[in-house]
């Protein structure tokens, strides 16, 4: 091994999450895009990343320069599973660990007292601060960090508003995650598609409250008043508003002919989708990142989203596309007809540019391996100060 080699940045991914479906490793690491894409963003930048998982099935993988670990452990796992955990890691002699998720702070807890010597990344999946009655186990994990990542850190305030931050726990801003996606030919994409319209908007979100499908609706149908040519795609999962979204678009003759409900499609036909779209449409009041909003950048399509933390900060603060007010059907509207008259061949390639330079894999690699490198400086520094 080379001395450069060996002075890179060592990081062990860690997923203490459990998968209620039971699936063998190979399914996971497809069912779990990123698991995979924010190893691989590591490990392009140079960083010798080791996937551990939590899975009920051993096994070991190695892809694109990965070496994945399944096997069982955690608190809820088998007697000694932390302990076994802790074992590997030694051998693989990392220099960080990167704990996806801020909720299991018994596990976090048990892996900082049996490997107290490394510092712990806990990277943030949306969680929001505990009831009082977990607070206190809550504070105590999250010290044990040295860094926590979110996607803005503006999504830090509630847990420091909850007493849950320490003085010394810094927090960065860093993507979740990136997306293979890229542009297309838009009328090559269309005639596969079936999407026409002028403009063509795209929404792919599940029909639920926080998503607010029924907003979106609101400002589509303002728009389409000064917009006669647009049209409005949606797919979706999950769909508990599912009848009430039928009933406005039946009932709003702006609305009326203008949208089609897709329901769910395939991965691939999303890309398409993307690619055959003008714009992009988001009304979520709360994401703890914005994976279709990000496949959308990477698409190349203009955003108009709502004006909330991680859509702010994986927008360039409305840099690309346009920013609106959650609920606030009127301005939603407004932002639609303003990106349609200013957008065009130019504006995708902006999109993309953005995309390239803020949320690539090469990009993400970048700033991960510029945080290890500085959660593993200050810990050491650390380190020596309490021995001085």
């Amino acid at each position: 091994m080379s001395a450069a080699a060996d002075c890179a940045p060592r990081a062990a991914h860690i997923g203490f999450f459990s998968d209620p479906s039971g699936r063998r490793p190979q399914e996971l690491l497809e069912a779990w895009p990123t698991l995979v894409d924010v190893a691989e963003a590591a490990a392009a930048a140079g960083v010798r990343v080791s996937v551990l998982q939590n899975c009920a099935q051993e096994a070991q993988l190695e892809a694109n320069g990965v070496r994945y670990y399944f096997l069982p452990f955690g608190v809820h796992g088998p007697r000694g599973g932390n302990a076994r955990l802790a074992a590997l890691l030694r051998t693989l002699a990392p220099r960080v660990l990167h704990v996806h998720g801020l909720g299991f702070c018994r596990d976090v807890l048990s892996l900082a007292a049996l490997l107290p010597e490394l510092p712990l990344v806990l990277q943030d999946h949306a969680s929001r601060p505990p009831r009082l009655w977990r607070r206190p186990l809550w504070r105590r994990a999250l010290a044990a960090a040295s860094a926590i990542t979110f996607c803005a850190t503006e999504q830090a305030q509630p847990f420091a508003a909850a007493g849950l931050l320490s003085a010394h726990t810094a927090v960065h801003a860093v993507p979740e995650s990136t997306s293979r996606f890229t542009p297309g030919d838009q009328q090559q994409a269309r005639r596969r598609t079936g999407v026409h319209g002028d403009p063509a908007v795209l929404w792919v979100g599940n029909l639920d409250g926080n998503k607010d499908p029924l907003t979106m609706l609101a400002g589509v149908s303002d728009a389409a008043r000064r917009l006669p040519d647009l049209r409005l795609w949606c797919c979706f999962g999950a769909a508990p508003l599912l009848p009430q979204v039928e009933e406005r678009v039946r009932a709003d003759p702006h609305l009326c002919g203008r949208v089609r409900l897709l329901g769910r499609l395939p991965h691939a036909r999303i890309e398409e989708l993307m690619r055959a779209a003008d714009l992009f449409v988001l009304a979520s009041h709360r994401e703890g990142s914005g994976y279709a909003l990000i496949e959308a950048l990477a698409c190349g399509l203009p955003p108009v989203v709502t004006d909330i933390p991680s859509f702010r900060a994986l927008t360039g603060a409305g840099a690309v596309g346009a920013l609106w007010p959650c609920g606030d059907a009127q301005r939603l509207g407004r932002a639609l007809q303003a990106v349609t008259a200013c957008g065009g061949a130019a504006l995708r390639t902006a999109v993309r540019r953005h995309f390239e330079r803020e949320l690539s894999a090469a990009a993400l690699g970048a700033k991960l391996a510029a945080l290890y490198r500085t959660v593993s400086a200050r810990h050491g520094a650390q380190a020596l100060g309490r021995l001085g």
